[in-house]
């Protein structure tokens, strides 16, 4: 049993990356919630869920570990901010500098959440889940993906030999299953909404397209059901989450009808499984878009939360 000074140290373990450059500011009246990202960290510390130490702040990414996941044209493109119009409205941001640096901290922020995640089995990025971002293209808000650049990472440094991505945004990791159609040690796994963005999807490992209005019993039903085949068949010894709350019955661009209950014990079951195990993850937020930003602020914090009780 340990004491509740001991308690308090390994509550200090479990890392969470953060940057105030997170919330970007964007023109007035663009439908992407740039504010929960400041707003995420503040509830929880509030609350109490974490303590300031659990926060740290990412540093720029190094250009190796962008062009090890990510066309090394596009990333020159990017940063030199000579992107296209068409390529940029395909992002759907407003390019400048900011924007790429905010970029690069988040995907360091992953790399990073992710050693910490070998050391104390649980890390989490606010911002992240960059999953739209191809090697050689950034679409629906993502220039970069995050987590495909921390797999590499880990896979170029010897720390994993079987990794996991488990994408439960609502749309699919179609930038994901592209960059690792090719890769055997990283399988992906995408349940998404089977008639929501993007509409020109890539194959995943194993890709679960959802109706319309799936609700909490169906989708939690499907879910321990891939989870369990694939950790048995697939035996993974690392494990990447994305954990968007555009699942909600709320969200204006989800189509589905999950709860805030379901989708909490969505994530009880992902930590759960890694748990029963043995196997450490990272925990990248990806998407919601619900009309009130509290239920966004809220389903996220859900999902630290129960990380803290279940590993805390």
């Amino acid at each position: 049993m340990l004491t509740d000074l001991q308690q308090r140290k390994y509550v200090f373990m479990i890392k969470i990356a953060y940057h105030p450059i997170y919330a970007h500011p964007l023109p007035e009246g663009h439908r992407f919630p740039m504010l929960k990202y400041e707003l995420i960290p503040a509830q929880l510390l509030h609350e109490g869920t974490i303590q300031q130490e659990n926060i740290f702040a990412p540093q720029p990414l190094n250009e190796i570990n962008i062009i090890n996941t990510h066309d090394a044209n596009y990333w020159t493109e990017l940063k030199n901010l000579t992107l296209s119009a068409k390529e940029q409205r395909r992002i759907g941001f407003p390019l400048d500098a900011k924007l790429v640096e905010r970029e690069i901290r988040i995907a360091q922020g992953t790399i990073d959440a992710a050693i910490f995640a070998k050391q104390y089995r649980v890390a989490f990025n606010v911002a992240g889940g960059t999953h739209h971002a191809g090697s050689n293209w950034g679409e629906g808000f993502c220039l970069l993906n995050d987590q495909a650049i921390a797999a590499n990472y880990l896979l170029n440094n010897n720390l994993a030999n079987c990794i996991l991505i488990i994408d439960l945004d609502v749309h699919q990791g179609n930038g994901t299953a592209e960059i690792f159609k090719d890769e055997p040690r990283v399988f992906t796994f995408s349940m998404h909404g089977d008639k929501n963005f993007p509409f020109r999807k890539e194959q995943s490992d194993l890709d679960i397209a959802l109706e319309d209005d799936t609700d909490d019993l169906e989708f939690l039903s499907r879910l321990k059901d891939a989870l369990q085949f694939i950790f048995e068949k697939y035996q993974p010894d690392f494990v990447f989450y994305l954990s968007g709350v555009d699942v909600l019955a709320s969200d204006k661009l989800g189509k589905l009808s999950l709860s805030k209950a379901g989708c909490k014990e969505r994530d009880q079951v992902v930590f759960e499984t890694c748990i029963k195990h043995q196997v450490p993850v990272q925990v990248s937020m990806g998407g919601g878009y619900s009309e009130d930003i509290k239920i966004i602020v809220d389903a996220h914090c859900n999902t630290f939360r129960v990380a803290f009780d279940l590993y805390g």
